[in-house]
């Protein structure tokens, strides 16, 4: 799930966001952690955090929702504590994932389920009207980028279908 990490990461940087990968929760005494979260984003302007995190489509529905459980109530748990109280701290959590499972479940182990495609779909409309040869995005996001070249004006226009 490297790829979903570093396009959540790359997008959420681009958008203002801090931005931490494998972010590692709840120090034990024995120096281990209780959790790993795999993209934290937090804008400190908008005081709002979103944990996202890739999902694992094969897994049978329970394994994935005991996934999904266990760090978003980790995210719970120690977010608030990394960012101040929690009045007027908005933490949005994320479950990313390539196929709806369980028909149109929007929700699972305490998250929002969002399709890898309505990621893609939203960064591409977000893009769309920025000039890859005027306003290009920074070589720092390449996934982002790539997403730019794709519904810049240079390339075939893109249809509202196409990038629904």
């Amino acid at each position: 799930m490297e790829h979903l990490e570093q396009l959540a990461r790359e997008w959420y940087e681009y958008q203002g966001y801090f931005v931490r990968q494998d972010f590692w929760v709840g120090l034990e005494s024995d120096g281990s952690y209780e959790c790993e979260l795999d993209v934290v984003a937090f804008h400190p302007l908008h005081r709002h955090i979103v944990q996202i995190e890739p999902g694992f489509d094969l897994l049978p529905a329970e394994e994935k929702e005991r996934h999904f459980r266990v760090k978003f109530d980790a995210g719970r748990k120690y977010l608030h504590r990394m960012f101040g109280p929690p009045a007027g701290l908005h933490v949005e959590q994320i479950a990313l994932v390539a196929v709806r499972s369980c028909g149109e479940r929007r929700t699972i182990g305490g998250g929002r389920v969002l399709l890898v495609s309505e990621l893609v779909t939203e960064i591409l409309r977000r893009l769309a009207p920025l000039d890859p040869c005027s306003a290009p995005i920074p070589e720092q996001w390449p996934l982002i980028r790539t997403l730019q070249w794709a519904a810049g004006s240079h390339a075939a226009p893109l249809s509202e279908s196409a990038i629904r």
